[in-house]
């Protein structure tokens, strides 16, 4: 296709907003559609009619290895409100947290030091973990590959993983990054978050906090986006994308239609199958089977205690129903907003707020001595209950690309692309694959690559198998 001059982006999250801005920058006249009033989907932040306070709807987490993530804050100028943290610190009361820290040795070494430091598991455990790990880093990618259609479980019996092990390190480690526990995440994908993320780098594991809230980050997107002569219409509900039997010529809006010369669509999978319509799905096979993407959910709870309890900026619970606790501040009246995260938690989703409630409490009591005897003032659950794509065995056959390449295989609407964490990006279910879906969908439209490479491997670690 020739240089478009108009595109129009169906949805505001990360992926929509990846997509556009890249877009914007080559010359593009983008129009974004956003149901919502503000920007970011999932990842962002609302008003607590409650409380007044901007509270974030579930905390994110990026990584040193989030190259693309980084590139488009870097882009939008907000890479300065990411505060870094090399210290990951592990629950193991009584005993004070475990920390896991790259150290001086090179990659794949770099944990040995902390990891072998740590109370949370016995030696016997340690040497399980290890073996699994050089048995990941030896296999590579090629090697990773091929177990795309088995359960990440599968692979923790083969390696032989103690119980323990598994209940305290590989699940906490897999859920939250994948959303699904050991026995339902896909291999392959648990995979790539140890080789990738533990193994490869020193720089990877680095984990990134944002200091404001979510909803802040992507200000600067509507006016790099507006100086580029384009548009954001939030507010503004897409009813369907207009399909002539040859091309998509834009979408009808609650407000009219959106003419582009080309369309993205960056929403969830089961919204985009009520946009399409019969009539292009036959036309385009990437759409024939959005019906079997599934979803996983993610609570996020805020609690505010009346005076601090955590001394630590975050802390993981092995062994628990809530994975991860982070510090979001102590206000001017010394009380402290802890964040709660619970990840695949469809086991919570039919509970109300006092149970949601009444169960963090419990994990938070058992990892913070100080929150013992002190009763939050105020408790708020947020539910996402199609937080992220379910990562499951044999997903990957049908993730679809960014752009149809008028195969047999892909049908032949060549001004439609896809964009979003769930289509074919190489990632799990992040905020990096969902700028990497953006990326791929205007690198696509643009005709030039433009996704960020990842980081590459230590020597050693390369020598290996890392990257292979």
């Amino acid at each position: 296709m020739s240089m478009p001059r108009t595109a129009a982006v169906v949805g505001g999250g990360i992926a929509g907003l990846a997509c556009a801005l890249r877009l914007a920058e080559a010359g593009v006249r983008v129009t974004v559609i956003e149901t919502r009033r503000k920007l970011g989907g999932r990842a962002t932040s609302f008003v607590d009619p409650r409380t007044g306070e901007v509270l974030d709807n579930c905390q994110h987490v990026l990584m040193g290895c989030c190259t693309n993530l980084l590139d488009f804050y870097a882009r939008l100028g907000v890479d300065g409100a990411i505060e870094w943290h090399p210290v990951v610190r592990w629950a193991n009361p009584p005993h004070a947290p475990d920390r896991m820290l790259p150290g001086r040795l090179p990659a794949p070494a770099h944990f040995t030091g902390s990891f072998l430091g740590m109370r949370l598991l016995t030696f016997a455990e340690k040497r399980a973990v290890a073996r699994a790990m050089w048995r990941m880093l030896r296999m590579g990618t090629s090697g990773r590959a091929r177990w795309e259609g088995r359960t990440f479980a599968e692979f923790l019996r083969e390696t032989g993983q103690p119980g323990r092990a598994v209940q305290l390190f590989w699940s906490p480690v897999v859920v939250s990054a994948c959303n699904l526990d050991v026995d339902e995440a896909s291999a392959a994908s648990a995979m790539q978050v140890f080789q990738e993320g533990f193994l490869a780098s020193p720089d990877a594991p680095v984990m990134g906090l944002s200091a404001v809230p979510l909803v802040r980050l992507y200000d600067p997107a509507e006016q790099a986006i507006a100086a580029a002569g384009g548009t954001l219409r939030l507010g503004v509900s897409a009813r369907a994308l207009a399909f002539d039997g040859r091309r998509v010529s834009g979408v009808v809006t609650d407000e009219g239609m959106v003419d582009a010369d080309v369309t993205v669509s960056a929403v969830p999978a089961d919204r985009l199958e009520k946009l399409a319509g019969d009539a292009l799905v036959r036309a385009d096979r990437r759409l024939a089977r959005l019906g079997e993407v599934g979803s996983s959910p993610i609570i996020g709870v805020h609690l505010r205690f009346p005076a601090r309890v955590m001394d630590v900026p975050h802390l993981v619970l092995p062994g628990r129903g809530t994975q991860w606790l982070f510090d979001k501040g102590v206000g001017e009246d010394g009380s402290q907003h802890v964040h709660a995260v619970i990840s695949g938690a469809r086991g919570w989703m039919d509970l109300d707020e006092a149970a949601i409630a009444a169960r963090v409490l419990e994990d938070v009591r058992w990892a913070l001595p100080a929150a013992r005897s002190v009763e939050p003032v105020s408790v708020r659950s947020v539910k996402e209950k199609r937080a992220t794509f379910a990562v499951t065995p044999g997903f990957e056959a049908i993730r679809p690309r960014a752009m149809a390449d008028g195969t047999e295989r892909d049908g032949g609407v060549r001004n439609l692309y896809l964009a979003g964490d769930w289509t074919r990006t190489g990632w799990p279910a992040t905020m990096e694959g969902a700028v990497r879906s953006g990326y791929l969908a205007a690198g696509a439209i643009l005709g030039r690559p433009m996704v960020v490479p990842d980081l590459p491997p230590g020597r050693i670690a390369r020598l290996l198998g890392a990257g292979r």
